[in-house]
């Protein structure tokens, strides 16, 4: 079930997810390099079917070939199936067949399930991977019912049924794939259905489910049958995934109601819906209703700080994390009031998220600012504004891009899949994966305290 199994006792949970994404995408790789996985006449070198599955995987998006003019049908069904396995993890494919056979899931399977989820404890890691895989099936196949509506008159039964369940899937896990190239032109995204309401407000909401995360999706679940309560939890994604949906909603429409290269031509109606499908695909999706070259600056920098934000932990999304930029600014609230304890919903949070926010924040700061600084210095066709902008969207695993995927150069498309790893694994989970035994060593050593001065 692993990779590198013989070696299955000195690796790290953390190694575990790091080498099988890895893993999954290297076969990814293979499988588009097959013949049989492009259009006739058409030629993709190894690097741009390793590019294309690297992004399928890491659910980002970003692509440097069309992806309806150049794959062939084989070629989407991989692609698919590369983003299904991407969106749940590659452990949680992995467990179904076990789980199908009636067998017992082991330790060692329910430590990396829990390292894959994001989950605090062992307990129920396995009915919980259970029911995101039903709710995860049942909410992509609704998606697609909804799509149908629209892609099955536009399309013909077969194409139209199929557009339907791809686009459906790769919206819940927040992939940004799209087949619309032959039909509105490459790299088009669904810019041709941007007046259209049940595309845009179904891909909108399969993104917001895909992005708040299972654990929360089953909470909410189990709220409405009145099983449960709401946790601590999901009642701070529930509040920032509204806030920053209408926080992005509302200044995209003001900073962009007089573009007539965007929504400055449209109807009020037809703006808010685009500025709403704006503000959630760029928090992860990588979907876009508009050419987002032709937006305001500040408008693109307003996305780059959506993106850095990203989608909830346990999500098909990344990004720092919903739950994160919370934390970090509760805590600026606490030193700001002089408070030793962080407090919201009449719950304290435990010491101990805090450094993680900060190491999670910092982390991720730190490489977005020097991938920025890498990409423009070896991408001269890339300004500081495209440069920050492409990093922001790999490293948060959106897949939008203003400077043009396609024009990257070799060091730059492999800089770029580094950050869509990256992104999509974890920087804590890949750091640790590397340091592991650095770490386990320092844990056993304990210092004298001493006190410096901050601020």
């Amino acid at each position: 079930m692993y990779p590198f199994k013989s070696e299955s006792k000195k690796l790290h949970p953390a190694k575990y997810v790091v080498l099988g994404f890895a893993t999954v995408i290297l076969l990814g790789g293979l499988l588009l390099n097959l013949p049989m996985a492009v259009q006739p006449g058409k030629h993709v070198s190894f690097l741009d079917a390793l590019f294309t599955a690297t992004s399928a995987v890491c659910v980002t998006g970003l692509v440097v070939t069309d992806t309806a003019t150049t794959w062939s049908t084989f070629g989407h069904v991989v692609i698919i199936g590369l983003i299904q396995i991407g969106g749940l993890g590659f452990m949680s494919i992995a467990t179904l067949v076990p789980l199908i056979l009636k067998r017992k899931i082991n330790l060692r399977d329910r430590i990396i399930l829990k390292e894959s989820f994001n989950q605090i404890d062992l307990q129920g890691i396995v009915k919980l991977l259970k029911k995101v895989i039903y709710i995860t099936f049942i909410i992509e196949f609704l998606g697609a019912i909804c799509l149908s509506t629209v892609f099955v008159p536009k399309f013909g039964l077969l194409r139209g049924i199929g557009f339907s369940l791809f686009h459906s899937i790769s919206a819940f896990c927040n992939a940004g794939f799209d087949l619309f190239g032959g039909y509105s032109g490459h790299f088009t995204s669904i810019i041709a259905f941007n007046r259209s309401v049940p595309v845009i407000m179904t891909i909108s909401f399969l993104i917001i489910l895909g992005g708040i995360g299972f654990p929360v999706m089953v909470n909410i679940i189990y709220f409405v049958l009145r099983k449960q309560k709401l946790s601590l939890h999901s009642k701070i994604v529930i509040c920032m995934t509204v806030i920053l949906v209408v926080v992005g909603t509302v200044l995209f429409m003001v900073l962009e109601k007089d573009n007539i290269n965007s929504i400055g031509n449209m109807s009020f109606s037809d703006g808010l819906l685009n500025a709403f499908m704006q503000s959630v695909t760029t928090r992860t999706a990588g979907y876009s209703s508009l050419n987002l070259v032709n937006l305001h600056e500040a408008t693109l920098f307003l996305m780059i700080l959506l993106m850095f934000i990203g989608a909830s932990p346990a999500s098909t999304g990344g990004g720092i994390k919903t739950v994160t930029f919370a934390v970090l600014v509760l805590s600026i609230k606490a030193v700001i009031k002089d408070k030793l304890e962080i407090t919201i919903f009449k719950r304290r949070l435990s010491k101990g998220v805090i450094p993680k926010a900060l190491a999670i924040f910092i982390t991720a700061s730190f490489t977005l600012v020097a991938g920025t600084f890498i990409l423009t210095t070896i991408e001269p066709r890339f300004n500081l504004l495209q440069s920050c902008f492409e990093v922001a969207s790999a490293l948060a695993t959106v897949g939008l891009s203003i400077g043009g995927t396609p024009n990257l150069t070799l060091a730059g498309r492999i800089l770029v899949m580094m950050f869509m790893f990256a992104g999509r694994v974890g920087m804590i989970t890949l750091f640790m994966s590397i340091l592991s035994k650095e770490l386990d060593k320092e844990s056993k050593i304990r210092y004298p305290e001493e006190k410096v001065m901050i601020g």
